[in-house]
């Protein structure tokens, strides 16, 4: 068959069907009505004399023959794309578009504000997007084009996923300024004493800390699980509860509540954070100046050097 033959523009369709396994959610990236993205697969369906997609109850599952095809769709669309782009030199003055970030809340408060300064003023135009996307999803999402950059901690292996380390840090443990156990010898077993809050976007299961506590055959006792930091910063201000934390997020805590900063008291290994983003944008000059940008931010921020644990 020549390509003469078919419309371009039903690949288009194609690959954000097969990314989103919904016609419904392709037709939201797509920006067309569920009746256009319908009407495309059916003519697609027609030319390639293949079913393509099969209606479940889990969304649309792809055949053999789209499964064979979605390799060559998805490289051809990324070349064209960046033909079109490097026709056209790049300036982050002319940028006008929004970018996806996927990050936790404590990374948001260290990151954003120099980012946003920095973009400000370089991509007056340029707008931003935060969200708090399930690590089980994150890697489908890059894949899809609904989140631009990412960071997280080091993830499962998917081959058309780049990652790069932005950073690692050291676990540290917060009180209040009046807790008791600040009067007193701060050790494992006094930690151990305590109720903790724990900081988690899972309903269930253990926390990084209880992970490595376990190993020793220790427990900690949970007062408060909670999926945002501040909020149980908030309440650890104005309880016995302790919380555990990254020491740079930890230190925003302290300026600005107010809390006191005792180190875990168990050697851990650090907690590494990594920058996260879909193969296909690699050479892309718009991402690649945001991947720049995040960089750039991260090493700007203080970075204060980490308390070694108490003996």
């Amino acid at each position: 068959m020549h390509i003469s033959r078919i419309d371009l523009n039903l690949f288009v369709v194609f690959e954000a069907i097969y990314s989103e396994g919904s016609i419904t959610r392709a037709a939201e990236v797509l920006h067309l009505t569920q009746p256009a993205v319908s009407h495309a697969l059916g003519r697609l369906r027609e030319v390639l004399s293949d079913d393509l997609f099969i209606r479940t109850a889990k969304g649309m599952r792809p055949t053999p023959y789209a499964d064979q095809l979605i390799g060559t769709v998805r490289q051809s669309l990324n070349q064209l794309q960046r033909g079109l782009q490097q026709s056209v030199e790049f300036s982050p003055e002319r940028l006008n578009t929004q970018f996806r970030l996927s990050v936790r809340d404590m990374f948001e408060a260290l990151l954003l504000p120099e980012l946003i300064r920095n973009c400000r003023h370089a991509a007056p135009e340029v707008t931003f997007s935060c969200t708090r996307v399930p690590r089980e999803q994150l890697l489908h999402d890059l894949a899809s084009g609904r989140v631009d950059v990412a960071a997280d901690i080091l993830l499962g292996h998917d081959e058309s996923i780049v990652h790069e380390k932005l950073s690692q840090d050291h676990q540290v443990c917060l009180l209040r300024k009046e807790h008791p156990a600040l009067n007193r010898d701060w050790s494992l077993a006094e930690m151990l004493k305590w109720p903790h809050a724990l900081v988690s976007s899972r309903e269930h299961g253990p926390g990084y800390e209880d992970v490595q506590l376990s190993r020793h055959g220790l427990q900690r006792k949970i007062g408060l699980r909670t999926p945002h930091f501040f909020s149980a910063a908030l309440v650890v201000a104005q309880s016995d509860l302790v919380l555990c934390a990254p020491q740079r997020f930890a230190e925003i805590l302290h300026r600005r509540l107010g809390l006191v900063i005792k180190p875990f008291p168990m050697t851990l290994a650090p907690l590494e954070l990594y920058l996260y983003w879909h193969h296909s944008l690699d050479q892309e000059p718009a991402h690649r100046w945001l991947r720049e940008q995040v960089k750039q931010a991260m090493g700007n921020i203080h970075w204060p050097e980490a308390e070694s644990p108490d003996e």
